[in-house]
């Protein structure tokens, strides 16, 4: 992973966040009967038709591309809900609403693999991308106060995704900062640089006799 390859930066792809949004659990409405499935991670079921069960998003989309269920949007996805959240976002400029730690994921997943399954799709996605562009816009307005007596921001409410985006600039201003504030980081390699060997001194030295 590139956040496990880059320590310093500690960054992930679009890719591999959404990887690990793929393990929430969401709901389904089988269309078939179908025996427990024993995973690694757990196990889901048995299922029976129209009688909903909770199961990880990856799931959900497998069993979606297959035919054998429909995949329930969830309650914070509703046109009602959304609406409610940028209204909130839009009216307080340094706070962020509440909302699933991967929201951007799985609503991007859903949009494309089961969007016959989402009420009102053009109206959820528009309100969804009208929130993250609010949210970040906050995020770089609150990245313009960051000064040279910063030592911690707190940012609550982010999402993966927005926390991906902004922690490595947020590590970078602040070690920038934090060496400008105090220079004696900066000159002590000059200094053990430029320090000249110290010659010991042994006593007076003795020729060597001719053999």
């Amino acid at each position: 992973m590139a956040g496990q390859s880059n320590p310093d930066l500690s960054v992930f792809s679009a890719p591999e966040v959404e990887f690990l949004a793929e393990d929430e659990m969401v709901e389904i409405v089988p269309n078939i009967r179908m025996e427990a499935l024993n995973m690694i991670c757990g196990d889901f079921g048995p299922f029976f038709p129209q009688i909903a069960s909770k199961v990880p998003l990856w799931l959900a989309v497998a069993l979606k591309k297959r035919g054998k269920c429909t995949i329930r949007t969830p309650e914070w996805m509703s046109v009602e809900r959304l609406t409610q959240v940028l209204e909130a976002e839009r009216e307080s400029p340094r706070e962020f609403q509440p909302l699933p730690f991967h929201y951007v994921e799985i609503s991007r997943l859903l949009f494309d693999r089961a969007h016959d399954d989402i009420p009102d799709l053009y109206m959820v996605r528009s309100l969804i991308e009208d929130i993250r562009d609010v949210r970040f816009h906050k995020v770089e307005t609150g990245l313009e106060t960051i000064s040279g007596r910063t030592h911690a921001v707190k940012l609550k409410n982010l999402s993966a995704m927005e926390v991906n985006i902004v922690r490595p600039f947020m590590v970078r201003a602040l070690q920038a900062f934090y060496r400008h504030d105090s220079p004696q980081m900066i000159q002590q390699p000059r200094t053990m640089g430029s320090r000249q060997p110290q010659v010991v001194d042994r006593g007076p030295r003795r020729d060597l006799r001719p053999r």
